[in-house]
């Protein structure tokens, strides 16, 4: 006699293997952050670049997989909160400091690397306080891992150490431009409303299978142009908005002739 799907019962095992799967995830965030401060360390910037790319994607999924499973808590949302302080904060933060600013900018190169660990950390801080206020299809103010993709995007690009003070300032700008928009109130998409089961979603699908051959045979740069888009799109968005109101407001009041 077949059992029903909703009479069946998940054995007690699988349920607790399934339940602590996001904090695996989580873990593995926080260990490709951490081993991406070591290679840091080490001076070897074109392998701390990609640890901090696998701890992105790891984070992508730990929040999936928790929502798929029905096992998200307040637990695993503090954990993954934790975790991207180092692996997006820290981890990134000493990452252009080292490969940047250590030569050419010392002092003040120290100052806009710890602004970016702030700053990050205030963004992480207002997310989880409004994460069930706010609109889901956007984030306010570029999300942390966006932040940490950008500045390894640009190092996986150009792994050599930065010895030209002009240089130098152009990447402490672009970093504390970085930090600025984390905190800003700009709008991201963020995506979690995506479904490949929609009418076009052959299109999705062929898209996203460019996108990856690409990234496959012109990794560095298909990488930069990804986070780059993606981190400029805010305030593009916001300009296009502006734009969008002046073009909407309605005519000026003419008063009326007294007859």
């Amino acid at each position: 006699m077949r059992v029903p799907l909703k009479d069946r019962r998940v054995p007690k095992g699988l349920r607790r293997g399934v339940s602590i799967l996001p904090a695996l995830f989580t873990t593995g965030n926080l260990f490709f952050g951490f081993w991406a401060i070591i290679k840091t360390l080490h001076g070897q910037y074109e392998h701390a670049a990609p640890m901090i790319g696998i701890a992105i994607v790891l984070d992508l999924l730990d929040g999936r997989i928790a929502r798929m499973t029905g096992t998200t808590s307040e637990f695993g949302g503090e954990l993954d909160s934790l975790a991207d302080v180092i692996s997006f904060g820290v981890a990134p933060a000493v990452l252009v400091f080292s490969w940047g600013f250590d030569e050419a900018l010392r002092r003040p190169g120290w100052v806009i690397a710890f602004l970016f660990v702030t700053c990050g950390a205030l963004r992480l801080a207002r997310f989880n306080v409004q994460r069930n206020v706010i609109d889901s299809r956007y984030f306010i103010g570029l999300p942390i891992p966006a932040g940490a993709a950008q500045i390894a995007a640009v190092v996986y690009a150009a792994p050599d150490r930065i010895a030209d003070r002009t240089v130098a300032i152009a990447v402490a700008v672009a970093t504390f431009c970085l930090a600025l928009l984390m905190v800003s109130t700009l709008r991201y998409r963020s995506f979690k409303s995506f479904d490949l089961r929609s009418r076009r979603s052959y299109i999705y699908v062929v898209l996203i299978a460019a996108v990856i051959a690409l990234i496959i045979t012109h990794s560095q740069w298909m990488l930069l142009a990804i986070a780059t888009f993606y981190t400029v799109s805010g305030p593009f968005m916001q300009i296009v908005s502006l734009f969008r109101r002046r073009g909407d407001s309605p005519p000026p009041m003419v008063p009326h002739e007294a007859h």
